[in-house]
C-alpha cells in the first residue's frame, strides 16, 4: 500500500465515522424537501479512462438532465441543495467511493464520460493514470471543468508535485474556500 492509498483509507474513514451523523440529517433533509433517493449515484471517468458510480447527496431535482453541474440549470437545485453544495457535505458519500479504491480524497475531479475533450486532454496529459479525487488542485484554484484545457493543465500540474503535504493543503484549501 503506497502511502497516498494509507493515508486515504485513514482519513477516510476517520471522516465517515466522524461526519456519520451530519451524513444522517442531509440524508433526511434532502428526502424531506424533494421526492426522490437522498444518495445519487452516477456514472464518472476513473483511472485508466474506466467508467464507475460515483456517490453524492442528491442536490438537484429528480429527473434532471445528467449534465455536468456548470452546464445544469440553477432551477434544477434544490433547496436542501444550494446548502449541501455550499458547504460541500454533498460530498460525504463520496468517502465509500475512497475506501473502495476507486477514489482518492485528493485528485483531479472525475468527469463524466460526455465530457470528451476533458477526457482527451487528461489523456494526452497522462491524468487518467491516476485516481480520480473528492476535491483537487483546480477546485482549490476555482478552475471548473466548462475549460477543459486549464482544467487538465491544472490536474497535471497537480500529478507532478503531489505530496501528502499538497494533499493536506488541497484538503484544508477546500474546506476553508470561500
Amino acid at each position: 500500500m503506497t502511502a497516498k492509498r494509507a493515508f486515504d483509507v485513514i482519513v477516510a474513514a476517520g471522516m465517515l465515522v466522524l461526519t456519520s451523523p451530519v451524513l444522517l440529517v442531509a440524508m433526511l433533509a434532502v428526502r424531506l424537501t424533494s421526492p426522490g433517493p437522498a444518495i445519487f449515484s452516477q456514472l464518472r471517468v476513473g483511472r485508466g479512462g474506466v467508467s464507475f458510480a460515483c456517490h453524492k447527496l442528491r442536490t438537484m431535482y429528480a429527473g434532471t438532465p445528467s449534465l455536468p453541474t456548470h452546464e445544469a440549470p440553477s432551477s434544477s437545485v434544490t433547496a436542501a441543495g444550494k446548502f449541501l453544495r455550499r458547504t460541500k457535505i454533498d460530498e460525504l458519500p463520496q468517502l465509500w467511493n475512497v475506501l473502495r479504491g476507486e477514489m482518492s480524497l485528493v485528485g483531479p475531479r472525475p468527469c463524466l464520460p460526455t465530457q470528451t475533450e476533458l477526457i482527451e486532454r487528461r489523456r494526452q496529459l497522462g491524468v487518467l493514470a491516476a485516481l480520480p479525487g473528492i476535491t483537487g488542485l483546480a477546485q482549490i484554484r476555482g478552475i471548473d471543468m466548462s475549460d477543459p484545457k486549464i482544467c487538465a493543465e491544472t490536474d497535471a500540474a497537480y500529478l507532478q508535485a503531489t505530496s501528502i503535504g499538497l494533499d493536506v493543503k488541497i484538503l484544508l484549501g477546500t474546506l476553508y474556500r470561500d
